[in-house]
């Protein structure tokens, strides 16, 4: 059982099928399921009424079970169902719980618990019955919503009718969906819990990215062999700089700065090498190179990149050396990491021939007709492998949507990558390495400062 996979939905059917076919009952199942729910419920009811809105499906059943747990518990609980079970487990559940059944109620109440449709839910909500659940929603001081919110879709996220309630806890099923860690959905689930039911391992299932184990250098290390990090500088040094200050933290024994010229701001230990860049990117003691921080999109800034994907043992591509990359360049032996934003991602899926909306559909098409990870950088940021991994990572704080907050990112991948982590466990730990040191900066952190708790953010992984 892994309490980090995320499912589709149709994973999800599949898994409970398994469920089934190994022994175990559609009741069963319910019963797992809502005893766990109703747990949680009754803890953050503490004696106070509930109201439970039940669908005509199992997850409908799964509120008329959790009804009667809580009433069995000792809470007050009231029922309302605006449809008739239709599924036989549901009927069943209906029957066991055997008290009334309202199908409105206009009374206030303090727990609402909203079990209307489930993961399966692939269309919007008929308005009658968005309008119950927005009014039972508004009426009750706490809402829980089991499985994931009604009038959500389980795989994109998406919100599917207007002005539909937010929650102040979501209890995922069995397994995490990936509505529970995309916007716009997330932001209306409040705090989410994973009720385990029993479900299996499923095989390339996408996982949530969680703090990594990072192990501090070996006794006998030295700088090179921790990891000799090049960053190509360019037209703007300072995104440079920055990646170079977040490199120094993030576990490189070695950061250098590869420029035309040294620019006067770069601390006393950080060397920059002036030199012909391919001679310089030649050095066999480089182990990973980072470009696209401040490097401008001039005939200049091509030639660098060229250089940097004819040299490079590993490659960390950033910036605006997305925008300047075409598929013929990149050879099949280099590992490596891309880190786009929504609009580069847009412009190398059109460089790429790549047509998805959903941007883990896009980085993953993308990782797979290019060979490059994807890092896919926002507010519900994934990383997508060649092979078909995927990797959610959990929200981070809002603060990181500043300039600047990329370059820090790039400079932490690529410190990863140069002390020999493959491209997709660099991007997956620079993930959270990133979202920490935020959480450590505080609110209305400026870059620089962001990369400074980078150091107390890898301290955390050790």
């Amino acid at each position: 059982m892994s309490l980090t996979q995320v499912l589709t939905a149709e994973q999800m059917r599949a898994a409970e099928q398994a469920l089934i076919d190994a022994g175990a009952s559609v009741s069963d199942l319910m019963e797992t399921a809502a005893a766990g729910a109703a747990e949680w419920i009754r803890r953050v009811a503490a004696g106070r009424s509930v109201t439970v809105l039940c669908g005509p499906g199992n997850n409908g059943g799964d509120g008329y079970v959790m009804a009667r747990l809580l009433r069995e518990a000792g809470n007050a609980v009231r029922v309302i169902a605006p449809l008739e079970p239709r599924t036989a487990a549901s009927r069943d559940a209906r029957a066991r719980w055997d008290g009334p059944v309202a199908s409105t109620a206009a009374q206030d109440g303090d727990v609402f618990v909203d079990c209307l449709f489930g993961s399966g839910l692939a269309r919007p909500l008929a308005p009658e019955h968005a309008r119950l659940l927005g009014d039972l929603a508004a009426r009750h001081r706490y809402r829980v919503a089991v499985d994931l919110p009604s009038g959500v879709s389980a795989d994109s996220g998406a919100v599917l009718n207007d002005g539909l309630p937010a929650f102040d806890l979501t209890l995922a099923l069995g397994a995490w969906k990936f509505a529970h860690w995309r916007l716009p959905a997330r932001e209306r689930m409040g705090q989410l819990r994973l009720v385990p039911i029993g479900i299996a391992t499923v095989a390339g299932a996408a996982q949530l990215i969680r703090r990594p184990s990072i192990a501090a250098p070996a006794v006998d290390s030295h700088k090179y062999r921790r990891g000799l990090l090049g960053i190509v500088a360019g037209a703007m040094p300072g995104a440079s700089l920055l990646a170079a200050a977040a490199a120094q933290h993030a576990g490189a024994g070695y950061v250098k700065l590869l420029a035309d010229v040294a620019d006067p701001r770069t601390p006393c230990d950080i060397v920059t090498d002036t030199g012909p860049l391919g001679e310089a990117l030649g050095d066999p003691r480089i182990a990973a190179v980072l470009i696209g921080p401040g490097l401008g999109r001039s005939d200049d800034a091509r030639d660098k990149l060229a250089a940097a994907v004819q040299h490079a043992r590993a490659l960390v591509i950033d910036a605006d050396a997305l925008m300047l990359l075409s598929p013929d360049q990149l050879h099949p032996g280099t590992p490596v990491l891309s880190t786009p934003h929504d609009g580069e991602l847009e412009a190398l899926c059109l460089s790429f021939g790549i047509t998805a909306e959903v941007r883990h559909d896009r980085a993953l098409a993308l990782a797979r007709e290019s060979g490059m990870v994807v890092l896919a950088k926002g507010p519900d940021s994934c990383v997508a492998a060649p092979d078909g991994r995927l990797a959610l990572a959990p929200p981070a704080k809002s603060w990181l949507s500043m300039a600047g907050s990329g370059d820090v990112l790039a400079g932490i991948a690529a410190s990863r990558m140069a002390t020999g982590r493959d491209p997709f466990t660099a991007a997956c730990e620079a993930l959270w390495l990133h979202g920490e040191a935020a959480r450590r900066a505080g609110p209305a952190f400026a870059p620089s400062q962001l990369a400074q708790q980078v150091a107390g953010a890898l301290a955390a992984a050790l």
